[in-house]
């Protein structure tokens, strides 16, 4: 057996069963971009820039990979390839999975180093001063869809002692919102988000920018808060027990608007343009022609729901602001000492870098723990116990925001509602594609939204 002459001929097979790949089903069609390779007294540590042409419109995905002479022990399941040399084998590892790797790339954001060029750069970058004197362990975080989250046992001189990196591998150009948010909200002192420690950013070819460049972030460090607990399943199990959640959702509502206040401190507000209300009540009608389209039941909405939305447009619509974008309880954990800590603020991962790194109505995110709350109920059978749960979690989750925003979100009811409308009917058309027995929890809050008097 010949050994391939390019990285792509080992990385097409493995790449198709990764969970990050997005063109399931589809054999990829890949061109190598560039690479960069962090300097190493070890195994070689190179990350393979890799665009796959297989999807209507092609992504950008970042392959690290570590180079071995020697299997690595119990990291059979992170083996791309086995290849063959004069020498003997070169073992190709998912980098993530790989301690030297990992060890590397946290020391590259730690120290501000950059790494070598093969057509591609990579920068690393510390927000804080942080001393790691050691890295005793690494291991990979599991059930993650698009990223790849390395979890560090550390020693420093600042108390942190465990470290979350983020290694993106769907990359776009400009920056991304979880970085670009959380590093501000660290840095005026918030205790919602963690401590941001550093990220790397990198550059690479791209024939469709007028500089043929691209630039965007590859990863992102943070503190990682041990004994925490997601939110979700905290909430759940609140809900099965029929524990009361009201002052946990009323300080959830409090936390919740006390980052947006803050977001707004940092990055401004603007007053909406007719053009930017004209393209969000755009993107709603087109959501539920899309929802109609394939979810039929929703049909009986439309009247409704088409009303509803035409009474939004004499409304005065609120500032728009930079937000979380796709906020739940499963971006929210429950911290050691019951403080809440808010995650991943990269948005919504289908839409497009810019548009999740453009200021939004924080009413988004409001509906969009609300639609949360309502899942909580629906996952439980929606049995009249869950209902009371959820419809006291959510009343006490509004109260919670408006005491500290100083904003009646009553005030803003019918965009509220709207904006919740829009919502379930994109769960309407994922429950359809993916999970058809939950599409009943989608359904049923669109029934209760239709049917809600408005004076």
């Amino acid at each position: 057996m010949s050994s391939p002459t390019s990285p792509l001929d080992l990385i097409s097979p493995w790449v198709v069963s990764q969970r990050w790949f997005a063109s399931k089903g589809r054999v990829p069609r890949l061109e190598l971009i560039g690479s960069w390779e962090i300097p190493s007294d070890g195994p070689r540590l190179v990350t393979h820039l890799v665009m796959d042409f297989s999807a209507r419109v092609p992504v950008l995905y970042q392959v690290p990979v570590t180079e071995r002479t020697e299997p690595l022990d119990g990291a059979e399941a992170a083996l791309i390839a086995e290849v063959p040399t004069d020498g003997g084998t070169t073992y190709l590892y998912d980098g993530p999975h790989d301690p030297a790797y990992a060890a590397a790339l946290l020391r590259m954001i730690t120290t501000d180093s950059e790494a070598t060029a093969h057509g591609a750069t990579a920068q690393g970058q510390v927000f804080g001063a942080i001393d790691i004197s050691e890295i005793t362990s690494s291991r990979v975080l599991r059930g993650e869809q698009s990223n790849t989250s390395i979890i560090y046992r550390v020693v420093t001189s600042n108390g942190i002692d465990r470290v979350i990196c983020k290694v993106f591998r769907a990359l776009h150009h400009g920056e991304n919102p979880d970085v670009v948010l959380q590093a501000a909200l660290a840095a005026s002192g918030s205790p919602n988000v963690p401590h941001s420690i550093g990220a790397v950013t990198g550059e690479w070819d791209d024939i469709g920018r007028d500089t043929g460049r691209a630039r965007g972030h590859l990863a992102f460090a943070q503190e990682f808060l041990a004994g925490s607990e997601d939110a979700w399943r905290f909430a759940l199990r609140s809900a099965e027990e029929g524990n009361d959640f009201t002052e946990r959702a009323h300080s959830l509502g409090t936390v919740t608007a006390e980052v947006h206040t803050l977001l707004a401190g940092s990055f401004g507000t603007t007053a909406p343009t007719p053009a930017e209300v004209d393209a969000t009540l755009a993107s709603w009608r087109s959501r539920l022609a899309l929802a109609i389209d394939e979810v039929p039941q929703i049909e009986e909405f439309r009247g409704t729901i088409d009303a509803l939305y035409a009474s939004t447009e004499s409304l005065d619509w609120p500032a728009l602001q930079r937000i979380h974008g796709d906020y739940h309880l499963g971006q929210v954990l429950l911290a050691a000492d019951g403080h809440w800590v808010l995650l991943d603020f990269e948005g919504e991962p289908l839409r497009p870098m810019h548009e999740r790194s453009q200021p939004d109505f924080a009413l988004r995110d409001v509906a969009g723990m609300l639609r949360s709350f309502d899942y909580v109920a629906g996952s439980l059978g929606s049995t009249d116990e869950a209902k009371d749960w959820t419809r006291a979690s959510r009343n006490a989750f509004l109260s919670g925001y408006i005491e500290r925003a100083g904003i009646d979100l009553r005030a803003h009811r019918e965009l509220l509602d709207a904006f919740e409308m829009d919502k379930a009917l994109y769960e309407a058309v994922y429950e359809a594609r993916n999970r058809p027995d939950w599409l009943p929890i989608p359904l049923a809050a669109l029934g209760r939204l239709a049917n809600r008097p408005r004076t």
